[in-house]
């Protein structure tokens, strides 16, 4: 059984794997994943220095400043670097899943729904917080402008749709607790396993 957990920048992904976690469930995070392959994998850095049409591999390693302005407000590139990135990222998480023997495993990505990732799992739960918290936590956390959070919030999903395609909510405001909601959704995975 895989669940796939996603959520908005800043919404609290991490903090809720990290629960997860404790309760012995494995978690693979798509994101350090798809970073590690763009930085190490020949195959995808060649095909990235074609589609940037340059070297953007200074001293061997991905400059992220313009990996992002090669694709950012350029949906049709950022589409491209993806179905470049993106089957190599689902290839290591079916292999790592091969090697799990938890009662069911966790598949985190920011962009589940958007990179297709939402496929390859059983069920979904959203992380939600309250805008400004979000806000907040990415600029002390990554220490960018509050501008470049709202800037990167905008471009994502919005969390309405989300909760939509999602089969559990997980409302990560600091005045919410977060564990009994993680106990319930893993309860009831169990719960279903064993049914």
């Amino acid at each position: 059984m895989r669940l796939g957990i996603t959520g908005g920048i800043g919404s609290g992904k991490t903090s809720v794997c990290r629960v997860f976690s404790v309760l012995g469930i494995p978690v693979f995070s798509a994101d350090p994943e798809a970073q590690k392959v763009m930085n190490h994998d020949s195959g995808i850095i060649e095909e990235i220095n074609r589609l940037a049409d340059k070297n953007i591999y200074p001293n061997g390693k991905l400059d992220r400043e313009a990996l992002a302005s090669l694709i950012f407000n350029n949906s049709e590139m950022l589409k491209r670097v993806n179905s470049i990135v993106h089957p190599v990222v689902f290839e290591k998480f079916l292999t790592w899943v091969e090697q799990q023997s938890a009662p069911y495993v966790i598949m985190e990505a920011a962009i589940l729904f958007e990179s297709g990732a939402s496929k390859l799992v059983d069920r979904i739960a959203t992380v939600i917080a309250p805008v400004e918290e979000r806000i907040a936590r990415v600029t002390w956390r990554n220490k960018l402008t509050r501008e470049q959070v709202i800037e990167r919030i905008n471009n994502q999903m919005d969390d309405n749709e989300r909760i939509k395609l999602s089969d559990y909510v997980i409302n990560n405001s600091e005045n919410e607790m977060i564990i009994s909601s993680i106990l319930k959704i893993h309860k009831d995975l169990l719960i279903h396993l064993n049914s």
